[in-house]
């Protein structure tokens, strides 16, 4: 099962600089941010046809599972696990439990990237 999530992961992460280096090399470097949502946006509609076809028994072997979920969507964008992960809370009927788990997940993100960015600035002398 490692060997299935590190081949995959391999493959998402080399396919994901692929993305970045075709939406930079035609619109520029500043389009960067239009990498990461195309990704974003690629991978979670990915993993919705995963979801359906594990639900459905069509993806039933774990070393499957493993490349094509865990690995190779997991290591193209994190955002198509919480996208799965938002679902699945919604499924089971909990869709309070997962629009909280949708903000904190933003917010908490983006709170502990700025605040990481600041204390390390600080530690290395505001620069």
């Amino acid at each position: 099962m490692f060997f299935a999530i590190a081949f995959g992961g391999a493959l998402g992460a080399v396919s994901r600089y692929a993305v970045s280096l075709m939406v930079t090399g035609f619109y520029g470097a500043g389009f960067q941010p239009l990498a990461t949502l195309a990704v974003n946006i690629l991978g979670s509609g990915l993993m919705g046809v995963c979801y359906v076809l594990l639900s459905a028994g069509l993806i039933s072997s774990e070393p499957i599972r493993g490349v094509l979920m865990v690995g190779f969507l997991g290591a193209l964008t994190t955002f198509s696990s919480f996208a799965l992960d938002a679902m699945a809370l919604m499924e089971k009927g909990q869709g309070l439990l997962a629009l909280g788990y949708v903000s904190a997940s933003v917010v908490l993100s983006l709170t502990g990237f700025v605040v990481m960015v600041m204390v390390s600035r600080a530690l290395m002398g505001g620069q």
